[in-house]
């Protein structure tokens, strides 16, 4: 197994945010009809037991109500309970973590709300071989359906996966659909996409390079939706409905995320943790849509696990 190369791989998560963040500020001022700015701010942070990560949140912009683009680098010497109850041969071993986390909430309800993660784990102790893998994805929340979106969404996914292998696809599609599942409402947050994780039986190189394809597709994926969805005109009442769909996704994070887990029970920065979650939401009890309207046909028919590209 080749070696691994974990400077190689800071480099490059801090430049994906870079790349990223300008991306997304160019599309706000672009397509946002908003009177917001299109800025990042930038919050460096440190943490006490180790590390530290740079945050950028855009708030109020034109086009994207609140979003963030994280990197963070952590390390320590012990592991928290979510990391070694799953798995018990980490015990014992100093630990870093590094990766970039990705939410971006549009004001249009129009437009999806889109998630993404690529990180690397390292544990190490003397006289033992290092444990290292790669995780991450990519998965979509609309609010409204169009099915060119989940097709073209679901193809740079494939694309992303291409390279390595003829199952690499389907594995991951699945494991994102069955993680990002709210099994409190038996119905899935969104449209899934790719989910992968303790990524290392190809080696560093192409494990990397995988990680890599992942980052690169996501980009590209959701920068065409928002492109074609940020013209369209929406009323006070599919912005309604748009929050509270928002509460799944709150209740996912809240309730089933390893990665919240992870990072709070890490000691990790709780403002940078919580940034996923939307800046408005509404929940209604026992809300049903009205019967055969666009609404209730969203939830019918794109909110089901299903092969979009066949």
């Amino acid at each position: 197994m080749s070696a691994v190369d974990k400077a190689l791989v800071l480099d490059y998560l801090k430049d994906y945010q870079d790349s990223l963040c300008q991306r997304f500020a160019t599309l706000d001022l672009a397509y946002g009809s908003g009177k917001g700015n299109s800025h990042f701010l930038e919050d460096c942070w440190e943490r006490e037991q180790g590390g530290g990560g740079l945050t950028r949140v855009i708030a109020n912009g034109k086009l994207f109500e609140k979003g963030g683009v994280n990197f963070s680098h952590v390390f320590g010497d012990q592991l928290p309970p979510s990391a070694t109850l799953a798995r018990p041969e980490l015990a014992g071993r100093n630990f870093e973590a590094m990766g970039v986390s990705i939410v971006m909430h549009p004001d249009n309800p129009f437009v999806p709300t889109s998630h993404a993660n690529i990180r690397m784990f390292v544990a190490e102790k003397p006289d033992a071989e290092t444990i290292w893998w790669f995780g991450g994805g990519f998965d979509l929340t609309p609010y409204y359906g169009f099915k060119e979106d989940c097709v073209s969404w679901h193809q740079h996914a494939k694309n992303a996966c291409d390279a390595f292998g003829d199952d690499t696809y389907l594995k991951y599609k699945k494991w994102c659909d069955d993680y990002f599942y709210l099994k409190h409402r038996d119905e899935p947050r969104g449209i899934g996409g790719l989910f992968f994780d303790d990524l290392n039986e190809l080696g560093f190189e192409q494990s990397f390079a995988f990680l890599r394809s992942v980052a690169e597709n996501y980009a590209v994926a959701y920068s065409e939706i928002v492109e074609r969805r940020s013209p369209m005109q929406y009323t006070q009442a599919q912005k309604d409905f748009q929050l509270y769909r928002r509460g799944r996704y709150v209740e996912f994070n809240l309730v089933h995320d390893r990665g919240t887990l992870f990072g709070l029970q890490s000691g990790g920065r709780t403002e940078s943790i919580l940034m996923s979650l939307p800046p408005v939401v509404n929940w209604h009890y026992q809300y049903e849509p009205a019967p055969a309207s666009v609404e209730a046909s969203f939830i019918s028919d794109f909110l089901t696990p299903r092969d979009w590209l066949a």
